[in-house]
């Protein structure tokens, strides 16, 4: 996957109608990109940054029925999420994986209450379940967790979710996306939409980020997959357009293993606000949150910052139940992510951890579609779901949706989760086969972590990585995994990326410092 190449698709033939052309290049316009493509539709798909650069990388790293839905009573959106998760288990086996989650009791009503709804939880996923839940004592609970708190614990529930790496399944759709014939560009945005004479959407006006070319992508239908900037991309296309989203920003903090011993996930149901808590095990570390705080459009920007209240509510809670009080000095990364919620007309104000995380299509008068919500777990049922409106909406023969069995690049069926890299799949072997070839590139990046030089050409040949940021944001997750460490790597990345993409010493110290300022942002100190 080369973005020369894909570029030169675009411009081969200037006044080509394409079938689709989708805005946006997070999980679900990813998603769409595979749908349409896998139809056999001519599809193309621009990202204004990298791809997963918003929303889509800054996860908690979950593919999950969603436990609290079912609080809130939306069986729907539970059952059509615990199916996804399913399906996107069989065909990213290299990238999703069982994990075990226990929800401690402090409360004694806890451990019988939340035990019968694990229960219908389970009852739900039906054959594509991860595995029963059941009723844990208290010496079960703490051998699974040996540094939960023990004040007062009565025991635990225990049942099982998935857990993926996000930005490195865009990465894949995107490749998926490519191999069945998709064009798929990054650094390439969307500034305005080409309409025919009678006002309707025939095209996306676009501009390439790195050269400053403009190119107008002519199409049968557009569709808005932007996420919390569908507003804006509405905006083109009527100024006078009802907003669609209401944005939510969620943090994470991440910390060394050693806060959650063990191979279990905690889950915290209701904390002091009626929040979820979760901390997860990921990639050796530990990624702890979410919040849920209500922003205005004013404040939807492509780098959102953890707020200093978000940090310490995380914090706070945190410590509530595990032995060692984690402080702001144990934070190895923070990140922010905006979630792109569908505004609901009668929500009344209503707090948006209130709000579904159901999807909306909305079909413009233009023919311009748009869709907002969701989540990554239901982002292949989206993707179905607006690529049927689509061959409608653009009068296309209809083709049968072909995704739900369908493997997802670097599919490897018996992933060992343990091996170092094993979120490359079927990739690994290539990667390995280069260091082979040429040693030098087997050496680290860093002493601390298994990222070595091959990693980042591999990056830049075959990821579309443009950028050290692209490359330890989203592709080797160093910038969340230990945001310091990436910062000593971002010297080596920068001149083997310039290597790969012939370019200069001024470029290499631009993009240290740029990164250099990005990354202290994740830091809390």
């Amino acid at each position: 996957m080369q973005r020369d190449f894909q570029l030169n698709r675009l411009h081969q033939d200037p006044d080509k109608v394409w079938d689709i052309v989708v805005i946006g290049g997070g999980a679900t316009g990813l998603g769409i990109a595979v749908d349409a493509a896998s139809r056999g539709y001519e599809t193309v798909l621009i990202e204004q940054a990298d791809f997963s650069s918003g929303t889509s990388s800054r996860s908690t790293k979950l593919v999950h029925g969603g436990v609290r839905y079912l609080a809130q009573g939306d069986v729907s959106l539970v059952l059509e999420a615990l199916h996804e998760r399913g399906l996107l288990r069989n065909n990213a086996p290299h990238l999703v994986k069982h994990q075990k989650f226990i929800i401690p009791s402090y409360d004694w009503w806890a451990g019988p209450f939340y035990t019968v709804g694990m229960k219908v939880y389970d009852m739900m996923a039906g054959r594509l379940g991860l595995g029963p839940s059941e009723k844990l004592s208290r010496e079960e609970t703490l051998e699974a967790i040996p540094n939960l708190d023990e004040h007062q614990l009565n025991g635990g529930v225990v049942y099982f979710d998935g857990q993926f790496d996000d930005s490195r399944l865009a990465v894949n759709l995107a490749q998926t996306a490519e191999e069945n014939n998709a064009v798929v560009v990054n650094y390439m945005k969307a500034t305005g939409l080409c309409k025919d004479q009678n006002g309707l959407v025939c095209g996306v006006d676009a501009r390439d980020m790195e050269s400053g070319e403009a190119i107008c992508i002519y199409s049968r239908t557009v569709i808005n997959a932007t996420g919390v900037f569908v507003d804006g991309v509405l905006a083109m296309d009527d100024p006078n357009a009802d907003p669609l989203v209401r944005p939510s920003q969620g943090i994470h903090i991440v910390l060394d293993k050693s806060f959650l011993q063990g191979d279990a996930a905690i889950m915290i149901p209701k904390t002091s606000d009626g929040r979820v808590l979760f901390a997860v095990p990921w990639h050796g570390k530990v990624v702890v949150g979410t919040t849920d705080t209500p922003l205005s459009a004013e404040q939807i920007t492509l780098e959102p910052r953890a707020l200093t209240q978000e940090v310490d509510f995380v914090l706070k809670t945190a410590a509530k139940y595990l032995k060692k009080d984690p402080t702001r000095q144990d934070v190895l990364s923070v990140f922010a992510g905006l979630r792109p919620l569908a505004a609901q007309k009668d929500d009344d104000g209503a707090s948006t951890k209130e709000i579904s995380r159901g999807h909306r299509i909305m079909v413009s008068l233009s023919g311009l579609i748009t869709i907002v919500g969701g989540k990554w777990t239901t982002y292949r049922k989206m993707a179905q779901d607006v690529v049927n409106k689509a061959w409608m909406v653009g009068g296309m023969p209809e083709r049968k949706c072909v995704t739900q069995s369908m493997p997802i690049h670097g599919y490897v069926k018996n992933t060992d989760f343990r091996s170092p890299g094993y979120f490359y799949g079927t990739d690994l072997g290539l990667i390995n086969a280069m260091i082979r070839k040429e040693p030098e590139l087997g050496e680290r990046l860093h002493p601390d972590y298994e990222f070595t030089k091959a990693h980042v050409v591999w990056a830049v040949r075959h990821e579309m990585a443009r950028t050290v940021e692209d490359v330890l944001a989203r592709r080797i997750r160093m910038l969340l995994l230990d945001a310091r460490a990436s910062m000593a790597m971002a010297p080596a990345v920068a001149k083997i990326m310039a290597c790969e993409l012939n370019l200069g010493t001024k470029w290499v110290d631009g993009q240290v410092a740029a990164y250099r300022t990005l990354a202290q942002d994740y830091l809390l100190l």
